[in-house]
């Protein structure tokens, strides 16, 4: 009987669909409700009780085994069933938290039942045998369950996941996984860099190798080895070493020395000792016939002459009545004279080479016209002297560079000197020697040009780099010396600052910011009052000379000043800041940086960056 229910309830185990361990049900009518995973238990076990009778004096406490004969029955019974489930009727939906109490549920259950065929409680036991399989899949019937020896005193689910455990150890060590991750490491090794598909070609021992040159194997075309040229000596850095002190003779670079044309010139220049008898200190003339005069002026190519192998850094005119004599002083310590008079042209010009750097400032003597004074970058001051034909040493310093001097006595026996780094000296020709009576500190960082008042000679203006400063010469004083005026105007570096010729009353500067500035200097004391702006372009850039106006020693009225207009031209301004004339040509076709005009002859003279010189000549003075 036990055979037939057995299978029925088997039969009606496999009609009802099993429901998985810890499976959330989502539309279960249940009447516990809880946000948890629901937890579903399907009991399909068999208990099976075997009560036996013992006494408690045949065995000790710690011994409580199961007789033989009774699992082995147990055994034999469960082989005869081959193991057949008989599957609970019943379902059972219970939460976490009960189960403990189904668990105390079955054991008073057995319980109950051992009370009706044993009396006496203390002197009989239970030995409770259960054999328990829980179903894997849902068309699964039939499991291997290990022994209880392996499993004892572990609950159902314990078993389920300690046997999932081993059989997924067991499959995942058939999978070879640590061999297959070892052959991958060694699969994804870097790899040397693959070889250059170019391969250098080998060298031939007895082969000929490439064809190469002659001339770099230094050979003839047969092959023969050429004898090994010598090597060139060192370049030497290209300093222009400074002349010998002392008066250097007057040698031509450009002529015979020892012809008779040379010796005619020299005589001829020291014939223009004595100063012309003519009185100079005339009056102003009036704007119209000074514009007439300057209209009767004009260049032509008899008049345009090639001095100098450089720029033309300084310009002088003679100031004979009966000759036109230009000096000129140029940026290789040259200083070249041109006798106007002279034909052929070409043998009126004559070179010489007193100096070693730019020949910065030149000017004849006022109290002696055969003798003209160059001061150069090179730190020295000398004398040319046509009757002797020797260049004689004023002053010397090997330590400092000149930029520009001038006469403040005028008998030129006594001159100021200005330094490139801003120092004056003061220079007595009557003293032998050729050092200063006294050098002067100035607050000035640069010193471009210096200039002596015309009358009040005390008085001398320099232009620095940025201000412009009035200093009395008897007020000089070694350890540093203020200025009595300085003019502040200027926004730009000044290339120079000239009192005008006659009065002095008048003061015009030339600025890179193109302005040229005329100020009011008729009463020296402690402002000078700007009187004329007038707009004109200085900017003639790094290969020309810079711009200098000057004022027209006949006319002080009026300076003259080069431009960078097109057609070339020299113009000639008012103080009033009016041009008055524009000089120009077919043969001015260059700019004409450094100007000069003859103190009482309408003759303009204008020396450019190539060394040339445009002489412009009124009618009435050829």
């Amino acid at each position: 009987m036990s055979g037939s229910g057995a299978a029925a309830e088997k039969a009606d185990s496999r009609q009802r669909p099993q429901m998985k361990v810890n499976e959330y049900k989502e539309n279960q009518n249940i009447a516990y409700v809880s946000l948890k995973p629901v937890q579903t238990t399907v009991s399909i076990k068999t208990a099976t009780v075997y009560l036996a009778p013992f006494s408690l004096s045949n065995y000790q406490l710690d011994q409580f085994m199961c007789p033989k004969s009774l699992l082995e029955k147990n055994s034999n019974n469960e082989v005869a069933c081959k193991k057949t489930k008989i599957k609970k009727t019943y379902r059972r939906i219970i939460p976490p938290k009960m189960k403990t109490t189904s668990s105390k549920a079955e054991s008073s259950a057995v319980h109950t039942e051992s009370n009706e065929l044993q009396h006496k409680r203390t002197t009989d036991a239970m030995n409770l045998g259960v054999d328990m399989e829980s179903s894997q899949d849902g068309d699964s019937d039939e499991d291997i369950t290990p022994g209880l020896d392996d499993f004892s005193g572990l609950s159902p689910y314990e078993r389920k996941r300690l046997k999932n455990i081993s059989e997924n150890a067991n499959f995942f060590a058939s999978l070879q996984l640590s061999e297959s991750a070892a052959r991958l490491r060694e699969m994804i090794k870097k790899r040397p860099p693959p070889k250059s598909k170019r391969q250098k070609p080998k060298k031939r021992e007895n082969g000929i190798g490439c064809r190469r040159s002659m001339r770099l194997l230094k050979a003839d075309p047969s092959g023969v080895l050429l004898p090994a040229t010598p090597a060139p000596p060192a370049l030497v850095a290209d300093e222009t070493p400074l002349l010998p002190p002392g008066p250097l003779e007057m040698t031509s670079e450009n002529q015979d020395d020892n012809n008779e044309g040379f010796k005619g010139f020299l005589r001829t220049w020291a014939g223009m000792s004595k100063p012309s008898s003519k009185n100079s200190e005339k009056g102003l003339s009036s704007i119209k016939s000074y514009k007439a005069n300057l209209n009767g002026m004009v260049v032509s190519e008899d008049t345009v002459y090639k001095v100098t192998t450089g720029p033309i850094f300084s310009m002088a005119l003679h100031p004979s009545e009966t000759r036109t004599l230009v000096a000129v002083g140029a940026k290789f310590g040259q200083v070249g004279l041109c006798d106007l008079t002279q034909q052929p042209k070409e043998d009126g010009v004559y070179v010489f080479r007193p100096h070693s750097q730019p020949v910065s400032c030149l000017y004849f003597s006022p109290a002696n016209p055969a003798h003209i004074l160059s001061l150069s970058y090179d730190g020295t001051l000398r004398c040319g002297d046509f009757s002797r034909a020797v260049f004689e040493e004023v002053y010397r310093n090997e330590r400092s560079s000149f930029s520009s001097f001038d006469f403040l006595a005028e008998d030129a026996s006594t001159l100021i000197v200005g330094h490139w780094d801003g120092k004056m000296s003061l220079v007595d020709r009557r003293t032998p020697g050729t050092s200063y009576e006294k050098l002067i500190s100035s607050s000035m960082g640069k010193i471009r040009t210096v200039h002596v008042h015309p009358v009040h000679r005390q008085y001398f203006i320099t232009a620095g780099l940025r201000d412009i400063h009035i200093y009395d010469a008897r007020r000089l004083n070694s350890r540093g010396s203020q200025p009595l005026i300085s003019l502040t105007e200027h926004t730009k570096s000044i290339a120079s600052a000239y009192f005008s010729p006659l009065t002095g009353n008048r003061v015009v500067t030339t600025c890179a910011d193109c302005n040229l500035r005329i100020f009011d200097s008729s009463c020296i004391s402690s402002n000078i009052p700007l009187l004329t702006t007038i707009r004109h372009n200085t900017f003639t850039g790094r290969w020309l000379t810079r711009f200098q106006a000057m004022w027209d020693p006949k006319q002080e009225d009026c300076i003259i000043v080069g431009s960078m207009a097109r057609p070339r031209r020299i113009e000639i301004f008012h103080e009033t800041g009016k041009r008055v004339h524009s000089f120009g040509g077919e043969c001015l076709v260059s700019v004409c940086s450094i100007n000069a005009m003859h103190p009482t002859r309408y003759i303009l003279a204008g020396g450019n960056s190539s060394g040339k010189i445009h002489v412009f000549v009124n009618k009435s003075c050829r």
